[in-house]
């Protein structure tokens, strides 16, 4: 670990459960296709295994 990830909202969140909601917000991203770099550590990835199905993500 120890690099960094580019997470992009592909879904809205529109639909979503409050609580995937508050975990995508969380993660710093607030429209679908924005991107943000985060740590690659195991709290961030756990938060993008809760939202899975609307994030795509790539190691930078």
């Amino acid at each position: 670990m120890a690099g960094k990830l580019k997470i992009t909202l592909t879904k809205s969140t529109i639909g979503a459960v409050p609580r995937n909601r508050k975990t995508v917000e969380a993660l710093g991203l607030k429209r679908p296709n924005q991107s943000v770099e985060m740590p690659d550590n195991e709290a961030i990835r756990g938060m993008i295994h809760k939202v899975q199905h609307m994030v795509k993500v790539e190691e930078i």
